[in-house]
């Protein structure tokens, strides 16, 4: 029987590539979305993989969608929480509204989603999780004070998760993508962009595959060895220390 894999927004953009590797690489995945029912079953159709809506920035939702996706496909072994919005603005711009948003769907999802699973995952004496940060968590970005430091939150909640369930056979890791060749960095004005391709050593844009691919590794058996990393994913555009 095969693992049971979550991947949360993962019906488009990175998500869709991540689903879509893990289902290749022998799991049985469940895609969470949050609105889009008509992508998301478009996805679901073409892929082979079920979908499941909730929003995970409501801790309620969370426990219900995990739940209800154990009771159809079986315990959960893999988390990969990749959900993530953005709201940007100047500080002297940002409303509370625009703050609470992002932090709630990008960072406190990350408990909502994982409390549910973990005494599972401990008791069977396997787990995988992977939480997609963001280069911009590491290095900051200006107008993005919400994001930068929900995405930074990301990177300390690995390493203290990672330390907590090491022995119980369970692995926390945490990635850094770069700019993603995506729907949202596609909205950003063309010049805009081409001066964030200039800053990239590697002279474009990362694919979603490319992050899929260190999911499924860091999820694979070849990767039980790996625990509380961060792992840099960007074209070389920030070299991150250690």
């Amino acid at each position: 029987m095969s693992r049971v894999a979550v991947v949360t927004g993962g019906t488009r953009g990175i998500g869709e590539g991540i689903s879509i590797a893990l289902k290749g690489a022998g799991f049985t995945v469940a895609a969470n979305y949050a609105g889009n029912d008509e992508r998301a079953n478009a996805f679901s159709e073409k892929s082979g993989i079920p979908v499941f809506k909730w929003d995970v920035g409501d801790a309620d939702a969370c426990a219900a969608g995990l739940a209800r996706v154990e009771s159809e496909l079986g315990p959960i072994d893999v988390v990969v929480n990749n959900a993530g919005i953005t709201r940007d603005a100047m500080m002297h711009k940002l409303t509370v509204e625009k703050w609470l948003e992002v932090i709630n769907t990008n960072l406190n999802s990350m408990f909502y989603m994982t409390r549910p699973v973990i005494e599972g995952m401990r008791e069977r004496g396997f787990g995988r999780i992977v939480n997609i940060s963001s280069i911009n968590g590491q290095k900051g970005q200006m107008g993005q004070t919400n994001y930068s430091a929900a995405k930074a939150g990301i990177i300390g909640f690995s390493k203290a998760l990672a330390q907590e369930v090491a022995r119980k056979g369970i692995t926390v890791n945490a990635i850094c993508p770069g700019y993603i060749n995506t729907e949202m960095v596609a909205a950003v004005p063309e010049k805009v962009l081409e001066g964030i391709i200039a800053t990239i050593p590697v002279g474009r844009l990362g694919k979603a595959e490319e992050i899929a691919a260190m999911v499924r590794f860091l999820v694979s058996d070849e990767g039980a060895f790996i625990t509380g990393a961060v792992m840099t994913v960007n074209g070389g555009q920030y070299i991150a220390n250690g």
